[in-house]
């Protein structure tokens, strides 16, 4: 039983569209708030501002990376402004099956999310999955070399790796972004796509047919998270 506990994986998942349908709370309100912000932040009109969100998301893979590199926005200004949504915990949505499958699963259990650290922790307590988890780390926590490196940066997938004392082979990102799996693929990590509501609500290449196909780099396609236990 030592040498399992000692191989168990450490799970790295996402929040948004791995542990809720965020199509159905967050993500209706998310572009507008990025929105808002970038026009009284940078006094630039509506039009202008969605074209900034849009293209730092498709550049870097995170739209907060552009603002702080060209804009020089403070992160934790944005994080608080952009993540209060009140009445959040009315509109959340999730699976009963699946969330108890989380307190089954051996290993270490690690929340690894490009949002603000208190919105998650908001999210997972009104799940009741909160104690589920080992640490959750938000967008504030990712810098790497004194920069912002959130995912789906591959240095700082390895530099979290060694901050839990585990090598990178011993990690699986569960996650229903492919732009951040391919990074983690690349890292040495497995890269586990959740796609139960990627249909409709992906971003990118996770949208229509392409999620009846299985990339190179994705280890494997789960609709649930009953389903890990498999891979454990």
């Amino acid at each position: 039983m030592g040498r399992r506990a000692r191989q168990a994986p450490v799970w790295l998942f996402d929040l948004d569209n791995t542990l809720h349908n965020a199509g159905a709370s967050a993500f209706r309100h998310f572009d507008g708030a990025m929105n808002r912000y970038i026009e009284d932040t940078l006094g630039v009109p509506a039009q202008e501002a969605d074209r900034l969100r849009a293209h730092y998301w498709a550049h870097y893979g995170n739209t907060l990376v552009g603002l702080v590199r060209h804009h020089g926005v403070q992160v934790e200004h944005f994080v608080r402004l952009t993540h209060a949504f009140p009445g959040l915990e009315g509109e959340l949505a999730a699976h009963v099956h699946d969330l108890a499958a989380l307190k089954r699963l051996p290993g270490r259990k690690i929340v690894l999310t490009n949002a603000g650290r208190g919105y998650a922790v908001r999210v997972l307590r009104a799940l009741g999955v909160l104690g589920c988890f080992e640490a959750v780390i938000g967008v504030e926590q990712m810098h790497c070399f004194g920069d912002l490196r959130p995912k789906p940066d591959a240095r700082m997938l390895r530099l979290l790796a060694a901050r839990l004392k585990v090598p990178v082979q011993r990690c699986v990102l569960v996650e229903d972004s492919l732009m951040n799996q391919k990074a983690a693929h690349r890292v040495g990590m497995r890269a586990v796509w959740m796609q139960r509501w990627a249909r409709g609500h992906g971003h990118g290449p996770e949208r229509g047919a392409r999620l009846r196909r299985r990339p190179a780099y994705v280890y494997a396609r789960i609709g649930s998270l009953q389903q890990l236990h498999r891979l454990s």
